[in-house]
């Protein structure tokens, strides 16, 4: 065999005019149209069952433009065409099923389309975020995808190769431990895999789907598994925020702004200096920056509206950050203000402090539950009660917050 192989030497590849196939061995050909164009061909003879009787049919497969194909390339096709039908593989279907394959998206492209999509309709850039970090879509400054997340055995595998064994293998680790982090990856990922069967990339049932599926396999989510933050008892807060006043910096500022308010840690970051009327106490936070999607207006007391004054001392404009992080034009993120409380060594959250507001509403003052929600953003009664129900109770919350500020000192 070693004698017939390797016939054509890479000036003749180039310089052959006659037409006609132009062996060099082993089934591998030099084709020359009547053109003068050069391709390559595979001659081999396949046989569809074993039983077929004769030697199979004779079969030609292409394998490229001598322009762009050299002789070297060629030759090593033509080995590994070679030990496909000596293993029974059929070259030309293997080689079909190669770029079928190929066409198809992964998970981590599907997934990064869907986010797009989505994007739009979702709240802030924090959920965004969350979707990223979770599928495991995180890039570093080289391009490169970070380590973490939970998808990353899955995200460079072809969308529609994705089973139930691979879902499995990702949350079962984590659904008992992590049961409220597992939930939302779970949903995650049916909805990537929902969204390319909707483009046509996948069929059949949803490898991620929890009812009739995945159900009958992982135990029943348990509620409340997500706990309370940490949070200081009320009593402690006059005190933690007389040693806060001591810090300088913007954290520390937009800290106190936080416990002041009861805002939420984003809303506060976030805010915007035309959202902000100091001449009537109120700072209104839009719908688009609310967990509920609802505005919401925040009467200011007096250390709050100090503390605003104190950085409108800055130049700014309407659109620019009332808290901002040390590049310009961008907030405070989402670790500062938790670094913070780490180096005054107390061990609640951020977030705690909107707990240590509503205890202190509710043991200490006689003020209705409805004015305490209002105060933090929360949707009291069933809908049909909302929609009777058109004021904020601004004048209410008002005289609530002045109460807590008093109380904070």
């Amino acid at each position: 065999m070693a004698v017939s192989l390797n016939r054509l030497n890479a000036r003749q590849v180039q310089t052959i005019k006659a037409p006609g196939r132009h062996a060099d061995g082993g089934g591998l050909y030099l084709v020359v149209d009547k053109s003068g164009a050069r391709r390559w061909v595979f001659l081999f003879r396949w046989k569809a069952t074993p039983t077929e009787p004769g030697t199979g049919k004779l079969r030609e497969m292409g394998l490229g433009s001598a322009i762009s194909v050299s002789l070297a390339a060629a030759r090593e096709t033509a080995v590994r065409v070679r030990e496909q039908i000596a293993a029974g593989v059929d070259p030309i279907a293997a080689s079909r099923n190669a770029k079928v394959a190929a066409s198809v998206p992964t998970f981590g492209d599907v997934a990064e389309a869907h986010i797009k999509a989505m994007e739009p309709a979702w709240r802030n850039a924090k959920h965004v975020a969350q979707w990223r970090s979770t599928l495991s879509l995180e890039r570093g400054e080289d391009g490169v995808f970070l380590d973490g997340g939970y998808c990353a055995s899955i995200r460079d595998t072809a969308v529609d190769q994705i089973t139930t064994e691979d879902v499995l293998a990702i949350l079962s680790p984590i659904w008992s431990e992590k049961n409220e982090t597992a939930s939302r990856v779970r949903g995650r990922i049916e909805a990537v895999l929902d969204a390319a069967k909707a483009k046509g990339l996948r069929s059949g049932e949803n490898p991620a789907r929890w009812k009739g599926h995945l159900a009958l396999t992982l135990p029943k989510r348990q509620k409340l598994q997500r706990g309370h933050h940490e949070a200081l008892p009320y009593g402690d807060v006059p005190a933690f925020v007389k040693r806060l006043r001591l810090v300088r910096g913007m954290s520390a500022f937009a800290l106190e702004f936080v416990i002041l308010t009861a805002a939420r840690s984003g809303e506060v970051r976030g805010a915007r200096w035309g959202e902000v009327d100091l001449g009537a106490r109120v700072w209104t936070v839009p719908a688009a920056r609310m967990k509920a999607g609802r505005e919401h207006r925040v009467p200011l007391c007096a250390r709050a509206v100090e503390i605003l004054e104190t950085l409108a001392q800055l130049d700014h404009g309407p659109e620019d950050i009332v808290f901002p992080g040390q590049r310009r034009g961008s907030p405070l993120s989402d670790m500062s203000l938790t670094a913070l409380l780490r180096r005054l060594e107390v061990p609640v959250t951020v977030h705690g402090f909107r707990s240590s507001f509503r205890d202190w509403a509710g043991d200490a003052t006689a003020f209705p539950r409805e004015v305490a929600e209002a105060a933090l953003a929360h949707a009291v009664g069933d809908a049909t009660e909302a929609a009777y129900r058109r004021s904020d109770a601004l004048d209410k919350r008002r005289k609530l917050m002045e109460a807590w500020a008093a109380f904070v000192g």
